[in-house]
C-alpha cells in the first residue's frame, strides 16, 4: 500500500526535535491533496526521514494523535484521519513551521493579487519601496464552506515575480517563500489583538457589522533583517484561537 510522503524540514537544534517534527508532519497533512494516500510511513521511515530518533518520532506522532489528526492501529499502521476537524490550535514555540501549520488545513481562495503602492501604515517595513505585491485570500472550513479569516499579504516584488500563484491555493504563503521561492526567512514576529469587524471585513466572513474579529499581523524577516512579508488576517472571533506556550530551558 502507497505511503503519504510528507515534507522534508531543517532542524533548529535550539527548539524540541519532537515538536518540530511534529509540526512539520502537521502542516504536511494538512496541505495534502484529496487523492494522497491516508497511510503514514511507519515510525521507522518517519524517523529516518527526519533524521531522528524512534522514540522522538513517536512522542510527535502522539501529539498529532491526542490532537486527533491521525490514528494508529497495532498490526495495521498509522492513517491520516479523513474527517478531521482543521483549523485547531497550534503551540507556538517559535519554529516557523509552526506558522506554516498554524496557517494550513483550509480552502483557499485568490481573490485577487496585484502590484499596489506600499500602505502607510506598512511604509516604515518597506523603506526602500514604492510598491509591493499584494495577495488577497479568503479562507473557509473545507466542510461547510464558511469563511474563517481574511488574509493580505505583501510581498517584496523581487520574490513576488517567483510566486506562482497557484501554490497560494494550497500552502500558506511563508511555505510559498521559503519551500518554493527559496526565500531566506530569519524570523517572524506575530502581533494578535482584538478588534471589530469594519464592513468590508464584515461582508467577507459572513459576520453581522461590528462583530468581533481577531487581528494578526505577521512580519517575516530574512537574516539581514529586511521586511520580506506583512501579513494581515482577520480571523472571525468564533472561528480561531492563538496560543503561545513558553518551555523553559
Amino acid at each position: 500500500m502507497t505511503s503519504f510522503a510528507p515534507d522534508s524540514i531543517v532542524l533548529n537544534r535550539k527548539l524540541p526535535l519532537w515538536y518540530q517534527v511534529s509540526q512539520s508532519l502537521r502542516a504536511s497533512i494538512l496541505g495534502r491533496s484529496p487523492q494522497d494516500p491516508l497511510r503514514l510511513p511507519t515510525e521507522e521511515q518517519l524517523a529516518e526521514h527526519y533524521g531522528v530518533s524512534v522514540l522522538t518520532m513517536r512522542q510527535a506522532l502522539k501529539e498529532l494523535e491526542d490532537e486527533g489528526l491521525i490514528s494508529r492501529h497495532r498490526r495495521r499502521g498509522t492513517f491520516i484521519e479523513p474527517g478531521v476537524r482543521r483549523g485547531a490550535p497550534v503551540r507556538l514555540l517559535g519554529s516557523v513551521d509552526a506558522i506554516v501549520a498554524q496557517q494550513s488545513g483550509m480552502t483557499t481562495e485568490l481573490l485577487d493579487h496585484a502590484r499596489v503602492p506600499v500602505p502607510p501604515d506598512l511604509a516604515e517595513h518597506f523603506p526602500d519601496l514604492t510598491e509591493v505585491a499584494a495577495y488577497h485570500r479568503l479562507r473557509g472550513d473545507e466542510k461547510t464552506g464558511e469563511p474563517t479569516n481574511h488574509a493580505v499579504n505583501h510581498v517584496r516584488p523581487e520574490l513576488a515575480a517567483r510566486i506562482d500563484p497557484a501554490d497560494l491555493l494550497r500552502w500558506p504563503m511563508t511555505k510559498v517563500l521559503r519551500d518554493f521561492v527559496g526565500a531566506d526567512i530569519s524570523r517572524i514576529t506575530d502581533t494578535v489583538e482584538a478588534r471589530l469587524a469594519d464592513p468590508e471585513t464584515a461582508r467577507l466572513l459572513q459576520v453581522p457589522l461590528l462583530s468581533p474579529i481577531l487581528h494578526y499581523t505577521g512580519i517575516t524577516y530574512d537574516g539581514g533583517g529586511r521586511v520580506l512579508d506583512v501579513a494581515v488576517i482577520h480571523y472571525r472571533g468564533d472561528r480561531f484561537s492563538f496560543t503561545v506556550t513558553l518551555e523553559a530551558t
